[in-house]
This record gives C-alpha cells, sequence and structure tokens, in this order.
C-alpha cells in the first residue's frame, strides 16, 4: 500500500538515544550482561584446534607455514569412507571436518573434555601425515600413554 504524501513528506521526531523504535531499549546477549557468554560446539571445536595447531607449531617449526582450516563436511567423499581431515600438502593447507570428527568418534562420555581429546588427536594425526612422521612421535611429552 503506498504512503499518502502527506506522510512521507513531513519531517520525523528525533528518536531517544540508546531506545529503539517501539522504545525498549537496546538488545543485550541472551545469557544476560551479567553471565559469561555462551560456547558454542563450533567455538570449542575451533578453540581446540587453534591450541593444538599453536602447540605443534612451537615444537615443529615446518608446520609455521602450515594453514590449519575447520569445514563443516568434506566436499567429495572418497571411497566408502568419510574423511575426518585432508592434507593438501602442495598448498600447506590441513582441513578438519567437524561434523565427522563429531558425530563418528565413539565416546565413553559426551563431554567438552573427551570431545577435545578426540579433536587434538585428529589435528596431531593430520599433521603426522603433513610431516611424514608418527603422530605420537610430533608431541611425545604432552600424549604419552599412562
Amino acid at each position: 500500500m503506498a504512503r499518502s504524501r502527506s506522510a512521507a513528506g513531513r519531517p520525523r521526531a528525533p528518536r531517544a538515544r540508546g531506545l529503539d523504535r517501539h522504545g525498549r531499549g537496546l538488545r543485550s546477549s541472551v545469557a544476560g550482561p551479567h553471565l559469561p557468554m555462551l560456547r558454542g560446539r563450533i567455538d570449542v571445536f575451533d578453540d581446540a584446534v587453534a591450541d593444538t595447531a599453536e602447540y605443534l607449531r612451537s615444537l615443529w617449526p615446518e608446520l609455521d607455514v602450515v594453514s590449519f582450516e575447520v569445514a563443516g563436511l568434506p566436499s567429495e567423499l572418497s571411497g566408502r569412507r568419510l574423511d575426518r581431515w585432508r592434507v593438501i600438502a602442495p598448498q600447506n593447507r590441513i582441513i578438519l571436518y567437524r561434523l565427522p570428527i563429531e558425530r563418528m568418534s565413539k565416546l565413553h562420555v559426551k563431554d567438552e573434555l573427551h570431545l577435545r581429546m578426540v579433536v587434538e588427536g585428529c589435528v596431531l594425526r593430520a599433521a603426522g601425515e603433513y610431516l611424514g612422521r608418527d603422530p605420537w612421535d610430533l608431541a611425545p611429552e604432552r600424549f604419552r600413554d599412562h
């Protein structure tokens, strides 16, 4: 429906600062101002990949040029299996696929700590594949058998 000329040409009254058009005030986070921001699965996964990659870079200078990336799913299937990571050595890239790692890992306890251990193991295996080394030799003092 078209507006009449008189309503369209009329100057608007200035709004009060800090109020939206309904006068309710600015929006805040869902958790409120007194609670910490919520962290989702994607944030936890990204943090685990970034922390493990930084740790490995501190031990292996060859990984300084490598880009550790996170994607949801691989774009194509390799045979009948779903890859959890992909190493593209000529481009110095390691891509970790979040959904296969999260969903296909058989965790006996589904919490943030156990998922983080699975993610760290995948980053180690992918970096080991990139370097052509055994993944458990990359960080023996951090990831040893107990």
